[in-house]
């Protein structure tokens, strides 16, 4: 059996912050827009692939991760896809949105230039934030 991985390119685009059940879940390195990415743990490429129990799953744990961008970091709208053109293996994006953001009202994809990267003390609190709301595991 091999061990599940995470993309070398998610891995470079992003934090890993912990996982829930069945999802890793990474914070985008450009602090310009709350951009979640969950990552779950299977070979399947595409979320419509997963099994009816594992896409639920999937699905549930990214509602979550909305709940806690709209609710806790007061995002009025959320952007969610499973695109996976550029990186092959199934990955969700949760990108939490305001009107006046950099890209407002376009969608992000393509359009979002290098911004601000997270502190490792912003990350490190708002992986203790979704731990508390969400039930976060904290990577190790």
């Amino acid at each position: 059996m091999t061990r599940f991985q995470i993309h070398p390119q998610l891995l470079a685009d992003c934090h890993i912050l912990g996982k829930f059940d069945l999802c890793y879940l990474l914070l985008h390195k450009n602090g310009a827009l709350p951009w979640f990415i969950l990552v779950p743990q299977t070979d399947a490429g595409d979320l419509l692939d997963l099994p009816p129990a594992l896409r639920a799953t999937a699905m549930n744990e990214a509602a979550l991760v909305s709940h806690f961008v709209k609710k806790i970091l007061n995002c009025p709208k959320i952007n969610f896809a499973a695109i996976g053109n550029v990186v092959a293996q199934l990955h969700l994006h949760v990108v939490g949105r305001a009107p006046g953001d950099p890209c407002w009202p376009a969608p992000v994809w393509g359009r979002l230039s290098d911004g601000p990267e997270y502190s490792r003390e912003r990350v490190a609190e708002i992986a203790a934030l979704l731990v508390e709301h969400c039930g976060l595991i904290v990577a190790a």
